[in-house]
């Protein structure tokens, strides 16, 4: 028998004074009852029953350790009982990885409401705009463009497509002129968003008559943060390609002009991810459903007019 065992058996044994009715409780033999007991008396030195033909009683010994080892395995007791309302209530702390220039929805809009219907759960949100390997990682859910998702994950579309444009401040346009098409572009200057792991440069996606094209510019500077982009872009540094919630504010104040509008496609939208084994968790369901609502009530779409 483990230590464990032997544990359960002297509380047990010390319960009912009784090898008989120790045995039938337990569904062990009297014997194995009775060897249980040597072992614990044997391993420690001392002897922690006095047996007769008819009683089992404690010694002083034993007495002194059934003082102890009670309240202790009634504590652990209530400590398994206590992780068993997990399955239960949503609850502990839930780490989320969303993109920088995303994130603010996540914060404004899903924290709120989880807060509010589930507050034992604890949201850790990592703002980061690479791509990231929930399991190896450690988070329990990620956000992301959906062609950023990998295949072996569960996911929920959470907004409809979202809209990108091709920007440049008008300084730049005054100096260097405006390009008419996207193949333009590679004799521009332009500002590319690197991958922060694999610092690669993701193409630019345009659309025209004959389908979809990717263009490869030449790049004066490069960030892996899309809001550095947008700030060199204002600068008159050369163009950039952004998502339009980065620079709804530089394209209505002007600071900003949209290029290429008609070959500039959307992207897919917004989606939470998950590994699936991961997916009946309390937490978990408490997120899925959460953001699940707020997509349906269409909270989590990112729109822009000009």
């Amino acid at each position: 028998m483990s230590s464990l065992d032997l544990i359960r058996l002297f509380l047990a044994v010390a319960d009912h004074r009784s090898f008989t009715h120790t045995a039938r409780r337990l569904n062990i033999s009297p014997t194995a009852v009775s060897k249980g007991v040597r072992a614990l008396e044997s391993k420690h030195g001392v002897t922690l029953f006095t047996r007769t033909t008819r009683s089992v009683s404690l010694t002083d010994a034993g007495a002194s350790l059934l003082a102890v080892l009670k309240p202790a395995v009634n504590q652990i007791e209530d400590a398994f009982a206590e992780l068993a309302q997990f399955q239960q209530r949503p609850a502990g702390r839930l780490r989320v990885t969303a993109p920088r220039t995303l994130g603010y929805l996540v914060a404004q809009v899903l924290v709120p409401r989880m807060h509010a219907s589930h507050p034992e759960i604890n949201f850790d949100l990592s703002l980061d705009n690479g791509l990231v390997d929930l399991v190896a990682a450690g988070y329990d859910a990620g956000i992301r463009l959906g062609q950023s998702v990998a295949q072996d994950m569960v996911a929920i579309r959470l907004s409809r497509l979202l809209p990108w444009s091709i920007v440049a401040a008008p300084g730049y346009i005054a100096q260097h002129g405006a390009p008419e098409l996207p193949r333009d572009l590679l004799r521009h200057r332009t500002v590319r968003y690197r991958f922060t792991t694999s610092s690669i440069l993701p193409p630019w996606r345009f659309v025209d008559g004959d389908g979809e094209f990717l263009l490869d510019p030449e790049a004066v500077m490069s960030a892996n943060d899309t809001g550095v982009i947008a700030e060199v872009a204002r600068q008159g540094l050369g163009l950039a390609y952004l998502p339009d919630i980065e620079i709804e504010t530089d394209i209505r104040s002007g600071r900003l002009l949209r290029l290429l509008a008609p070959y500039v496609p959307p992207t897919s939208g917004l989606y939470l991810y998950f590994p699936v084994r991961s997916q009946n968790q309390p937490k978990m369901r408490a997120l899925i459903d959460a953001a699940s609502q707020l997509a349906d009530e269409g909270l989590l779409d990112v729109s822009f007019s000009a």
